[in-house]
């Protein structure tokens, strides 16, 4: 506001000034106002003068900085007298300035810190003429039409401007009140001249009163269509009474307020879920069908509508009919059945609350309190029944049919969604209602569709989720997979606490390494190793064969395999560790057999092989297209390994395709993968040269140095026990590869491996016939235990190991390896290093 009577105009003004950088609009001269000042050399600046004669430059910035100088501030400003001091407790200023003169920067006497020049005042160009006289009348009339239409100008300011009467000022007062951007107010406060600066102003007026009547019209428009609005909701809701009245059918809309409030009144919502439903229907009820938000509202309650939030019916299951289910879809995976079982049995105690068999609640624990006996008999009946289960192991080896046995056994319907390459946290906790097109997560979805609040919920490929700018989903799940947290999970579209904590979460991985150690925790593992050639054998028998034959539209009495011709296709063509590729293999064999019966049948392709039983008749019709079922089903096949070559081309993995140590300088180890188990051959050679060590085969930072500690022992041992002279190793570059040079490897167990192949090239002696190993080695030679040897020996018998090296605080493991799959190879623990060299390379 304007104050002409605080600070005389006419008082002398010194030549230098320190200078105050305004973030904001420039200040004119002739008002009384607060500033804040934050800028801690602005503040020096300021503690300084009031401390003599209280007078500053005020300077807008051309761009913003935090730390200005004087190269960053227009050449134009105002001097200002600081009437009034605040300190702030931030370490800020209020100040209370009355603005005095124009002054333009002359010379910068301190650049910044604090900013200091010399200055000249700058006088207005006056012109006392009518037109001047005309201009100002102008304006105040002008700006009087802006103030009564406008709240945000007070009485005291209007007053203000009718008694200021020099033009110049009234201009600058005006200039300082509208609504104009800083730079075209800098420009105003560096005209001098009266009347342009008059005419300037007075366009900016002409602009601001063109704002108003837009607005006005807008504001207009706005309530005659609320009132409009209004208008047809009572009409309608007089049509609606009417027809009620008469008996007649209502709208879509109230008949479906009718089915959401009829089915949400049925779950008897209480706290804050009822308070929210009551919200959203009577919102619904109020909404104009033709809005956007009411179709998000309808989607929204048609959600809360659809979910499971009645108590879920008792279980009834026994152990026995769960065992026989699992036997009759699995074959082997004892130890699997076995800790899905004891699962099965604990749920069931825990989902009975502790009754015994007649159904009867155990008497309450004895406590010196009755109150605190209560509220412990309460503590136990709110432990949730939910499981999360991980089921870990490579592909094919039947993760998910385990899930679904799992459903089955207890009688449960049955979710599975995979979060493989999942980078968006909302596809778990949802999406906000705000978003167009927001959905619930696919926890709240699976619900739905389930239709009771305990399904089985199988979570597949846990192991690649991703992280990006949406979110991680591995930490969106920590909630999901929480006993102590999911009886009040909250997805972020329902907005409503929903318990999920009598889920059975069944989630599943091909490795446990890429899966957050926070998730990992809340999780029961289980692992699924893979499978030796008579288990892919009796799994061919019983579920590939029959589902392979009927997916290809064969009969079982039409084709019959030998046992020779199955595990030639195990061994053959499908050696990984699950019977995927072997169901693909019987597939494939399948279909060149029925290509062959429908064209042998036609009358019009090969002829049926040496080895069918039966020929199909000839056509009735005289060789014609025409055929009968019988015609198709009366040719039967045997297939046998020749079969099996011709239908599948030669062997991917000949029989003499053994990795073995056939020469010095080579071993063969032991390795887990998220693929199951595998052989891993170690070679090593010998170069005349530069002593030197060359690492190959795509290793992992852990390997490498596992190699390195491999590099170390086996020189010691070769020059100290072997005699090997030390010029032997300046004379060689000793290069170590491990093939399958594209594939990634990493971790230590190929430890003694490694030393047993360089010692081996070092000796130029052949490690012992069919013996494979694992281990990591330690720098003073004792062998340390690993991981995963179950696995392993499944890929030792599939490379015909008899020999298997293992550290011996491994033994405690051969108990969960099956008699079978140990039968005919012979374990032999070590501790020290030496012990391998005995077996490996015996003197």
């Amino acid at each position: 506001m304007s104050d002409q009577s605080v600070v005389p105009i006419d008082q002398i003004l010194p030549n230098k000034l320190p200078l105050v950088a305004l973030m904001g609009r420039p200040i004119f001269p002739g008002i009384f106002t607060p500033i804040m000042i934050g800028n801690p050399a602005d503040v020096k600046v300021v503690d300084e003068t009031v401390s003599g004669d209280g007078l500053i430059g005020l300077v807008m910035l051309q761009t913003e900085t935090e730390t200005p100088s004087i190269t960053d501030l227009y050449k134009v400003g105002t001097a200002a007298k600081i009437v009034k001091k605040i300190n702030l407790p931030d370490g800020g200023l209020n100040i209370f300035i009355s603005t005095l003169k124009r002054f333009r920067v002359k010379k910068a006497l301190s650049v910044s810190n604090p900013i200091v020049a010399a200055v000249s005042y700058l006088e207005d160009e006056e012109d006392d003429t009518s037109e001047v006289k005309a201009l100002t009348r102008a304006l105040i009339s002008e700006m009087k039409q802006i103030s009564e239409n406008n709240p945000l100008f007070s009485e005291e300011m209007r007053l203000n401007m009718i008694n200021i009467d020099h033009p110049g000022k009234i201009a600058d007062f005006i200039a300082s009140i509208l609504n104009i951007d800083k730079n075209e107010q800098q420009k105003i406060l560096e005209m001098l001249n009266v009347r342009k600066r008059m005419e300037q102003v007075l366009v900016f007026i002409k602009k601001e009163q063109e704002l108003l009547r837009i607005q006005k019209k807008i504001q207009k428009e706005i309530n005659e269509k609320i009132e409009k609005s209004q208008r047809d909701y009572f009409l309608k809701e007089e049509l609606k009474a009417i027809k009620s009245e008469l008996g007649m059918a209502t709208d879509a809309k109230s008949s479906e307020y009718q089915k959401f409030k009829e089915k949400l009144d049925s779950f008897k919502f209480g706290g804050e879920i009822k308070e929210a439903v009551e919200q959203e229907l009577e919102k619904f009820s109020l909404m104009d069908p033709n809005s956007a938000e009411f179709v998000v509202t309808r989607n929204y309650l048609d959600v809360i509508a659809s979910l499971p939030w009645g108590d879920p019916a008792p279980e009834h299951f026994d152990l026995k009919t769960a065992r026989d289910i699992l036997e009759q879809d699995h074959y082997g995976l004892k130890d699997v059945k076995g800790r899905i079982v004891e699962y099965l049995a604990v749920r069931k105690l825990r989902s009975a609350g502790g009754a015994d068999s007649a159904g009867k609640k155990p008497a309450a624990a004895k406590s010196p309190d009755a109150d605190q006996g209560e509220k412990a008999d309460y503590e136990i009946r709110k432990i949730p029944v939910g499981s999360i289960v991980c089921l870990v192991g490579p592909p094919g080896v039947g993760k998910t049919s385990v899930g679904r046995s799992i459903a089955r056994a207890l009688g449960k319907k049955f979710f599975r969604f995979s979060v493989g390459g999942m980078r968006d946290e909302a596809e778990i906790k949802g999406h906000r209602r705000t978003y167009i097109g927001a959905l619930p997560g696919k926890i709240i979805q699976g619900l739905k569709i389930a239709k009771t609040r305990d399904p089985v919920f199988m979570i597949d490929e846990i192991d690649k989720m991703g992280a990006s700018f949406q979110g991680d989903p591995a930490s969106a799940l920590l909630e999901v997979l929480d006993p102590e947290q999911n009886s009040s999970f909250r997805d972020h579209y329902l907005d409503l606490p929903f318990d999920i904590s009598q889920i059975f979460f069944i989630v599943t991985a091909n490795t446990l390494d890429t899966i957050p150690v926070p998730l990992l925790d809340r999780m029961e593992i289980i692992q699924l190793p893979g499978y030796i050639d008579t288990e892919k054998l009796e799994i061919a028998k019983r579920y590939l064969l029959p589902r392979s034959l009927e997916k290809n539209g064969l009969r079982k009495n039409q084709v019959k395999y030998s046992r020779d011709s199955l595990l030639h296709i195990a061994n053959g063509y499908a050696r990984e560790a699950g019977v995927r590729n072997f169901e693909k293999n019987l597939d494939k064999i399948h279909r060149k057999l029925a290509r062959q019966i429908v064209e042998n049948a036609e009358g019009t392709g090969a002829k049926p092989a040496p080895q069918d039983d039966a020929r199909p008749p000839a056509s009735a019709e005289g060789g014609g297209p025409s055929f009968t079922a019988q015609a198709l089903r009366a040719q039967k096949f045997v297939v046998d390994k020749k079969a099996v070559e011709k239908h599948l081309g030669k062997p991917l993995f000949p029989e003499d395709d053994i990795k073995k140590a056939d020469r010095p300088g080579i071993s063969v180890g032991l390795a887990w993968t998220s693929m199951g188990g595998d052989t891993l051959v170690i070679e090593a050679a010998a170069v005349p040269g530069k002593e030197g060590f060359t690492l190959t085969g795509k290793m992992g930072d852990v390997m490498k140095e596992s190699a390195a500690i491999a590099m170390t022992v086996a020189r010691k041992l070769g020059s100290e026990r072997y005699g090997l002279p030390a010029e032997w190793f300046e004379k060689n570059h000793i290069h170590l590869h491990i093939p399958e040079g594209a594939t990634p490897k990493d971790g230590p167990s190929a430890g003694i491996t490694m030393a047993t192949a360089l010692l081996s090239l070092m000796r130029n002696r052949v490690v012992t016939d069919r013996l494979v190993m694992t281990g990591e080695l330690s720098l003073t030679g004792h062998v340390l235990p690993i991981g995963g040897l179950k696995e392993k020996t499944i890929a030792a018998r599939r490379n015909r190991a008899k020999h298997i090296i293992i550290p011996r605080q491994n033994t405690r493991d051969l108990d969960d390896i099956p008699d079978y799959v140990k039968k005919g190879i012979e374990f032999h623990p070590v501790e020290r290093f030496d012990e391998v060299l005995r077996l490996a390379l015996p003197d």
